[in-house]
């Protein structure tokens, strides 16, 4: 796809316009609108990124690992210019650049190809090590994924070496609609915690919440702030 800038085309209240663009049968709508709140007040009010920034090195990265429910991430992409919301209604479609799972290759602003279960977090860290590396301390480093993904032995790898890592760029959201299928002792907070992160729990529909949460002081440890929610049908 071509990376041209479009126009933003409405404010949150012009999701559900947007988000029933996209039809099909393997849409996994509970999977994407768990995520709309929180992906909409990231791209809306902290990401540091635009649709004619998306290759500059001091923008901020967001990886969306819970890549299986992309129409959320397509919908806030559009309304905030990074392509045109015409693509909405060729969802899934052989010859459309909005795939099932979002490719990074395709579709302006999307930083990785995700979909497996498991990745972004591991990709998250890398990309915050890459930026240290690099010395550019700026960029901040977001990940949204889902509770379920944290059964996944290489999130929690993942986990427990940015802790000590002190990787204070990385932030990771996670969305908890309770889709996991083991519990973990004391909750995902916990998890968390015990690894050295700066840990928030929160609505994960109130805005005013996730904004707080998600702009929060946690000198020299990373972020996550887990958002609760009961997915919308």
């Amino acid at each position: 796809m071509t990376n041209t800038t479009t126009p933003p085309t409405g404010g949150y209240r012009d999701m559900n316009r947007l988000m029933s663009l996209m039809t099909g049968d393997e849409k996994h709508g509970p999977a994407a609108t768990s995520t709309l709140d929180a992906l909409w007040v990231l791209y809306d009010r902290v990401l540091r990124v635009t649709p004619g920034t998306v290759d500059a090195p001091d923008r901020d990265r967001f990886l969306l690992s819970k890549g299986h429910g992309p129409m959320a991430y397509y919908a806030v992409l559009a309304a905030h210019g990074f392509f045109g919301e015409e693509l909405l209604s060729g969802f899934g479609a052989y010859d459309s650049p909005l795939g099932h799972h979002p490719d990074r290759t395709l579709v302006p602003g999307v930083e990785i190809g995700s979909g497996s279960l498991g990745h972004g977090l591991p990709l998250a860290v890398g990309t915050a090590l890459g930026l240290r590396a690099r010395g550019l301390t700026d960029p901040r480093v977001w990940v949204l994924i889902g509770d379920a993904e944290l059964d996944e032995g290489s999130n929690h790898e993942a986990l427990a070496y940015a802790g000590p890592a002190g990787l204070e760029q990385l932030h990771t959201v996670v969305i908890d609609n309770a889709s996991a299928s083991h519990g973990r002792p004391g909750g995902i907070a916990a998890r968390f915690e015990t690894a050295g992160w700066s840990v928030d729990s929160v609505d994960g529909r109130d805005h005013e919440a996730l904004y707080a949460a998600f702009t929060a002081p946690h000198g020299g440890h990373p972020r996550a702030v887990i958002a609760h929610v009961a997915p919308k049908h």
